[in-house]
């Protein structure tokens, strides 16, 4: 059976490992990605991770601004598949229609929970137990086309964003590799997504504030989990009465029940080793690891000791 001629649609750096594997499995006629950006500290105009190793692979790669700025193009292009993985642009229907099969999406939930372009952050501020990846045939609408394959992992306690794409990026070759091998050998799967969807939002610098007020410590402990990648967990600490902004990088549960008198945001301990315990709407919290603005990110006890900062009945975690 001829090789599969394939355009490959991704932007980061999780994305890369899809194209490698396209580059071996298929013919890959071409390469697109969002267009290059201003990144680093001198916000020099720098290519995505995708486009670089696509360059280093040589294959062809545009990174238009818009997609209908390439539609023409790749239209002519007489190509079997399309496979998206992170791609970050909305594809027309005419777009959709350009390859003989359709094109074929990696998303990083079980469809059709968490819908959207944070499923890894949202199952785990909800804290799912499993979660895993589907491959699915991308429609114009938000992640409901059919199902090609899905492949289930569990979410352990200690997985945060970090560790839990780690998991699920080889779990996404492990399914597409399969899906290919399928294609390949003229199974064609469609299957409707069945269940009540949910949705997964793109994360935003409002979704990372961290308010012991109003937040219990599940919560806290949850989001910060979720937000282990992009915009860090975040909230305001009051030292001296001046207040700044500090990221929340690590907390630990369960802690222990003191003082349920204590305003939310209070210091009711401060441990070497442990770190700084904090009361929340409903129980406590331990705060493992900060990151002060302007600072590199330490240990909260450290943190604690060095500002002097110590249990008392003052709110010294809060946000406004």
């Amino acid at each position: 059976m001829p090789t599969l001629k394939t355009i490959f649609f991704g932007t980061p750096q999780l994305s890369v490992p899809y194209l490698e594997l396209l580059h071996k499995m298929t013919d890959v006629q071409l390469v697109v990605t969002q267009a290059d950006k201003p990144r680093g500290r001198g916000m020099v105009i720098t290519p995505c991770p995708v486009k670089s190793r696509a360059l280093e692979l040589g294959l062809p790669v545009r990174s238009p601004e818009k997609l209908k700025d390439i539609y023409e193009e790749v239209k002519n292009i007489p190509f079997d598949l399309g496979i998206a993985v992170a791609f970050g642009k909305i594809f027309r229907p005419d777009f959709l229609a350009l390859p003989k099969l359709g094109i074929l999406n990696v998303h990083f939930s079980l469809l059709p929970l968490l819908r959207g372009a944070a499923p890894v952050q949202h199952s785990l501020f909800q804290d799912f137990k499993q979660t895993g990846v589907s491959i699915f045939w991308i429609q114009p609408g938000l992640d409901d086309g059919p199902l090609f394959l899905q492949k289930e992992i569990p979410v352990q306690p200690q997985d945060d964003a970090v560790t839990l794409f780690d998991k699920l990026v080889p779990l996404g070759i492990s399914a597409l590799t399969e899906a290919l091998e399928q294609i390949a050998q003229g199974n064609i799967i469609r299957q409707e997504q069945h269940g009540e969807p949910t949705l997964a939002p793109m994360i935003d610098k409002q979704d990372a504030v961290l308010d012991f007020q109003t937040m219990s410590a599940e919560q806290i402990h949850h989001k910060v989990r979720g937000l282990a990648c992009g915009p860090k967990a975040r909230t305001c600490i009051s030292i001296n009465g001046k207040k700044q902004l500090v990221q929340i990088l690590r907390t630990q549960l369960p802690a222990p029940a003191m003082d349920n008198n204590a305003a939310p945001g209070s210091v009711l301990a401060v441990e070497s080793g442990r770190g700084i315990l904090v009361k929340c709407k409903q129980g406590t919290i331990w705060l493992v690891m900060l990151h002060p603005a302007g600072k590199k990110p330490m240990p909260a006890a450290a943190f604690a000791n060095g500002h002097g900062i110590k249990p008392s009945g003052d709110v010294v975690f809060c946000y406004e």
